[in-house]
């Protein structure tokens, strides 16, 4: 049995992508244990179906700070300095988890963790897309980006692939930790499955890569269904768009599709990914070093160059739903290590090795003092 957290916890977050699913998880978790969790947002506000997502107990304070890929010169950069720095003193937190880097250079009196869940440098190497961060604005972004990292007490990623990206590119003074997401986990497959593939991204966003997967559905037998923005309407060609859904609603259709396909060049974690694992999808996956180290040996793997492969994996599993049916249950059985509990386990341990080393400090400095 658990004992106890006692712990006051300031947590940033946004609600563009699955940093919010990550953090609302997480909150609700901590706060079950006992904690007092403040969950402070950055960006634009949470829709509706989000705001479902907090659990009652946690604090939810919104801002309208920027995040830092929507501000590269750091314009907002002193605003954000005074609300948090006041958000602080108002919480007196034991912790603060910034989901975000360039807070970190900030003057905290708590001890300062980074969730490292993506950035623009990676982002644009996988997408070979990076002429554009020679700029002076994406400088100064990649500046605080490593002074962030290097200056918090510790830093985490949610795969190995990501983490050694992260410190290929920006060097940081200390190693960083690898905590998986995770889900609650499902009890079983689902035993109504339907006749269609499902995929989920922003259409806009070169790393989902979803071009290549409308290429792919000309050829595929079943249709494609993909969830997200999708502001490209031109590709519309070969596949269903389904614009953005309540999660709710998403993950009804998880528990239908057959088999869940992602393309992309680029993903740190993937936590679509892992949802439609848990909803016992099939997985067709690019083959990337994150996806590989998560995923081989529970997913078919292709080159997300190929689109012809990519048609040609689909297909195969249409036809065959014997290995269609032995993917499910695997994808599913790997859902499972990559759980809630673990998850937060993980956290916990993080948080008191950081406490314990910022008291050691403030013990070793009153001592010279």
């Amino acid at each position: 049995m658990r004992t106890a957290l006692n712990l006051r916890l300031m947590m940033t977050t946004d609600a563009v992508g699955g940093v919010w699913t990550y953090a609302t998880s997480l909150a609700a978790a901590l706060v079950e244990m006992g904690a007092d969790v403040s969950l402070v947002t950055m960006g634009p506000s949470p829709r509706p179906d989000q705001r479902t997502m907090v659990h009652g107990r946690v604090h939810l304070v919104e801002t309208d700070l920027a995040l830092e890929w929507q501000d590269p010169d750091a314009a907002d950069m002193a605003r954000a300095r005074a609300a948090l720095d006041r958000l602080e003193r108002r919480l007196r937190p034991d912790i603060v988890h910034l989901n975000s880097f360039r807070e970190a250079t900030f003057e905290w009196n708590a001890p300062v963790l980074v969730a490292a869940h993506s950035c623009v440098n990676s982002w644009a190497r996988a997408c070979n897309d990076n002429a554009w961060l020679s700029e002076s604005r994406w400088r100064r972004y990649s500046e605080l980006v490593a002074a962030g990292l290097s200056r918090a007490g510790g830093w985490v990623c949610a795969s190995s692939a990501y983490r050694d990206m992260v410190e290929e590119i920006y060097h940081p003074d200390h190693r960083g930790a690898v905590i998986w997401n995770g889900l609650a986990p499902a009890t079983a497959r689902p035993r109504q499955k339907q006749d269609f593939i499902l995929a989920a991204g922003r259409m806009w966003d070169k790393a989902k890569n979803l071009p290549v997967l409308a290429h792919a559905a000309k050829d595929v037998n079943w249709p494609v269904l993909v969830a997200g923005q999708n502001a490209d309407l031109e590709r519309r060609e070969g596949i269903e768009l389904l614009g953005e859904l309540p999660r709710a609603e998403l993950h009804g259709l998880m528990r239908r599709a057959a088999i869940f396909t992602s393309p992309a060049l680029y993903e740190p974690f993937g936590l679509s990914v892992l949802e439609a694992a848990a909803a016992g999808c099939a997985l067709v996956l690019s083959d990337i070093p994150s996806f590989r180290e998560l995923w081989d040996g529970a997913a078919l793997f292709v080159s997300p160059e190929d689109a012809a492969g990519l048609s040609a994996a689909l297909n195969c599993l249409i036809r065959n739903e014997a290995h269609r049916s032995r993917l499910q249950d695997a994808a599913l059985a790997r859902s499972r290590h990559y759980s809630l509990t673990g998850m937060v386990d993980g956290y916990v341990r993080l948080y008191g090795e950081l406490t314990r080393t910022a008291t050691r400090r403030h013990l070793e400095t009153g001592a010279c003092a």
